[in-house]
């Protein structure tokens, strides 16, 4: 592959996990982590593994989204957990998904589907919360089985979008507004690890599932 991708990788003191993160990119695949008020080491080693770090002091998955969407360069662009538990390595199927399409047609958004490599590794309310989104998607029209927590899309397209969530929701809006644009959406199977260092801060516990369901039903409410 020849295509130059900036990989967005928001990061809330991450820095355990990162450094498998961006050892597994595979060339081609430029790291853009975007530091989310950590309070650990995650910009310095983000820097010392030669990833480009942006700040974004406002907390939220979706501020960090955004600030790295804008801070990309690439006309692709990946977003990808920073936790270590999705292998990088499936970011050139998506990439080429989004350039070249498949048997069906075009893609306009390629995204992974989370498939746990044991029964331990997503703790139960965990996959009980992704199930129900998912299904919720689904009665929206989105033909997805996970809430898309690696994706590759084009970055004007993406912004285009005009996602407004800055918090947990902002994944859950991203899929309804592309669905509702008409978007080709495709999922890869993707294994699902334990996290490579660090702890969630969402399947972590149940209060930080219960508040990501939580906001991100309130988002399906309001897009």
């Amino acid at each position: 592959m020849t295509t130059n991708v900036d990989v967005v990788l928001p990061c809330l003191d991450e820095a355990e996990a990162l450094p498998a993160v961006l050892r597994g990119l595979p060339t081609g695949f430029t790291a853009l982590v975007v530091d989310n008020g950590s309070t650990d080491d995650t910009a310095a080693v983000a820097r010392e593994w030669g990833a480009r770090v942006v700040a974004e002091p406002r907390r939220g998955y979706g501020a960090a989204v955004h600030t790295g969407l804008e801070s990309a360069t690439s006309e692709l662009v990946a977003v990808l957990d920073a936790d270590g538990s999705l292998d990088p390595a499936v970011l050139p199927t998506l990439v080429s998904l989004v350039l070249d399409g498949d048997a069906d047609g075009r893609v306009d958004l390629a995204l992974g589907r989370r498939i746990a490599a044991g029964r331990h590794v997503q703790p139960w309310h965990a996959r009980a919360g992704n199930a129900a989104l998912a299904a919720l998607l689904r009665r929206r029209g989105v033909p997805v089985h996970d809430i898309a927590p690696i994706r590759v899309g084009r970055r004007d397209r993406l912004l285009g979008l005009g996602v407004r969530d800055r918090a947990l929701g902002y994944p859950l809006e991203l899929l309804l507004r592309a669905a509702s644009d008409g978007w080709c959406l495709r999922e890869v199977d993707i294994e699902y690890r334990p996290r490579a260092g660090g702890r969630s801060k969402v399947s972590g516990s149940v209060r930080g599932t219960l508040r990501a369901v939580r906001d991100m039903s309130m988002v399906a409410i309001r897009t």
